[in-house]
């Protein structure tokens, strides 16, 4: 079922997705060579519980950490543990936070030093794309309009569109109704209503875009080994258009 959030709710989820986002600047600073993915999210967890929050993804589903931590051709779900970032590497950081029984969600890809060109290329046009997707968000749009702009975006620049994962509904939990896929054809879907709450995150690969899930059940890989790419933001649906709520 699709909830549409009252203001006060809406409101909650701003100060949630504020502390993920001020979790990843927090954490910006910590991300280089020589530091484990396990540190990292002792210092999520740290900075999110000192804002009277709770991590969202502790525990959820059986997740061990605070944070996912996926480095290179990791998609997404990488558990946080003994590995030491390297020169060169692309780590993605999701974030999930709790405040007041509601949720923020985001996640971003980070540069560890000095990194390749095609990374660079991949991470730039992954942002972009979540953008694209996120310019068709107004009422009356449907869920298709954004998966159509993000898969149209990444072909263009010939990336690979992972169909297994998608974006997804938050609220009082943070992974709710509506599915949001990066790929689509306009004008299908459920429709966008003022005070719907979702999250846009094209994961995107440089080469194909098959993918597979690790004996840990969580890890998920690109099939090739090539890297990939993850950029996130909880949104709120506007009467014009929407507002990005894992913002400042």
């Amino acid at each position: 079922m699709i909830t549409i959030k009252s203001e006060r709710e809406i409101e909650l989820m701003k100060v949630a997705g504020n502390i993920v986002y001020r979790t990843h600047q927090y954490l910006k600073p910590f991300v280089k060579e020589g530091i484990t993915t396990k540190e990292l999210d002792r210092l999520a967890e740290e900075f999110i519980r000192s804002q009277d929050a709770t991590p969202s993804f502790k525990g959820y589903g059986g997740f061990p950490g605070t944070i996912c931590t996926s480095i290179n051709n990791q998609v997404v779900h990488g558990i946080p543990g003994k590995r030491k970032l390297k020169n060169g590497d692309i780590v993605k950081l999701d974030i999930g936070a709790c405040y007041k029984g509601f949720h923020g969600d985001s996640a971003w890809t980070y540069a560890v030093g000095e990194i390749s060109e095609e990374k660079k290329y991949l991470m730039e046009h992954t942002e972009k794309a979540l953008y694209e997707g996120l310019k068709q968000i107004k009422p009356g749009a449907r869920i298709g309009d954004i998966g159509h702009a993000i898969e149209e975006y990444a072909e263009a620049h010939h990336l690979g569109v992972v169909k297994e994962l998608v974006g997804h509904g938050v609220g009082t939990t943070v992974h709710e109704d509506p599915e949001v896929p990066n790929y689509g054809k306009p004008g299908t879907g459920p429709i966008l209503k003022e005070g719907m709450t979702i999250a846009v995150e094209p994961m995107l690969n440089l080469g194909t875009a098959d993918v597979y899930i690790l004996d840990d059940d969580w890890t998920i890989e690109t099939d090739d080994g090539k890297p990939s790419a993850h950029y996130e933001h909880t949104v709120a649906v506007t009467k014009d258009g929407y507002q990005i709520l894992t913002g400042e």
